[in-house]
């Protein structure tokens, strides 16, 4: 896309006043916005084209990312935090030929897909507790929730079985398998039920992949936590356990090397040491004992997903080849078994880290 066919958008923000003086590049690989680059005599700016299939209610984003505005979320963290800026109507949101835009703050730093050493994975972890805790006195109730149910693997469980129920088809012997195996998972989905009864909501990121992370060019801080789509209220345990999924497994959710993929002992210890430190003071034992619950329930969670999707014949996720739902399914599958198989040593490791934390 050029500059000539983002102008109307471009004009709708006093900063960007000199069109013929602003280039623009594309930006990132992410898969769900359009996301571009602008540099003006004004500075370097982010553009982004709001995909409305994946997200159905920007308004319910624009008033989330209002009330951290309003609540100087930003003011209590040691790193930006890079909201929409307000176009000349005063709004978040600029609508051009039925498709509404956003522009943000550039940070300049490095943005990770993957780490290469523990304390990378501290320091992350690190900074999604600090938002969190940067929102403790703020009343998540009045948040909105931006993806409705985004989390509740209860009611993905339900999902899963009515449409593993109403299939026609015979299925494969992986398939097989696989539904076996995930509809066993029922005490994981009763014990979550259950926990969650007991805790406070909080801020939460809901999105916690490294790569929503900007760091510093030597990658020893964090400058900037990005892509607050998702943040709205839920439980500690799905930002922790969404971190143990994608940065503590030894492989990336695409993976097919089933035989090395297994949860990194080390690098969740280093993940559940940078949370509690992130968090402080925020939580009692009870809540910090439900991040060990975390890392299981996402990861059941999205192997549900990515098997109702390859039921349904693959219309959510975006495929490379008919079986690589199927393939993802199976891989979170490889990753929970470890993750359960493990329960008594991550549970040390969490000892070992609360009372580091207390300290």
């Amino acid at each position: 896309m050029n500059l000539e066919k983002l102008s109307p958008v471009l004009r709708q923000y006093e900063f960007f006043e000199d069109l013929d003086a602003c280039q623009i590049m594309p930006l990132g690989a992410g898969l769900i916005h359009e996301t571009f680059l602008i540099e003006s005599p004004n500075g370097k700016y982010v553009l982004q084209g709001f995909n409305q299939e994946v997200f159905q209610y920007p308004d319910r984003i624009a008033f989330n990312l209002k009330q951290l505005f309003i609540n100087q979320i930003a003011d209590k963290l040691p790193f930006e935090l890079p909201l929409p800026l307000l176009n000349k109507s005063g709004k978040q949101l600029s609508a051009v030929d039925g498709k509404n835009w956003r522009v943000f703050p550039f940070v300049q730093g490095k943005t990770l897909e993957h780490i290469s050493s523990k304390d990378q994975a501290r320091i992350a972890a690190t900074a999604f507790a600090e938002f969190s805790k940067a929102g403790a006195d703020l009343k998540v109730d009045i948040l909105k929730e931006t993806i409705p149910n985004f989390h509740r693997l209860d009611l993905r469980f339900e999902r899963f079985f009515a449409i593993a129920s109403g299939i026609k088809r015979k299925l494969d012997s992986e398939e097989e398998s696989l539904l076996r195996f995930y509809l066993n998972q029922k005490p994981l989905i009763e014990s979550y039920k259950e926990t969650i009864q007991r805790l406070p909501q909080r801020l939460t990121h809901n999105d916690t992949k490294i790569n929503n992370l900007i760091f510093s060019e030597n990658l020893e801080q964090v400058k900037a936590l990005i892509d607050l789509d998702t943040v709205m209220a839920g439980y500690l345990l799905y930002d922790f356990g969404d971190l143990v999924r994608t940065v503590a497994c030894t492989q990336t959710e695409v993976s097919t090397d089933w035989e090395n993929l297994l949860l990194d002992e080390s690098v969740f210890e280093a993940l559940m040491e940078g949370y509690l430190s992130g968090l402080g003071n925020l939580v009692e034992k009870e809540e910090k004992e439900s991040l060990l619950l975390g890392g299981e329930v996402m990861t059941c969670m999205m192997g549900l997903r990515f098997f109702t999707d390859h039921l349904q014949g693959n219309i959510y996720y975006r495929v490379n080849y008919p079986e690589q739902n199927l393939h993802r399914a199976r891989n979170q599958s490889i990753l929970l078994r470890d993750l359960q198989a493990k329960r008594e040593l991550l549970k040390k490791l969490w000892i070992k880290a609360a009372k580091h934390s207390s300290l």
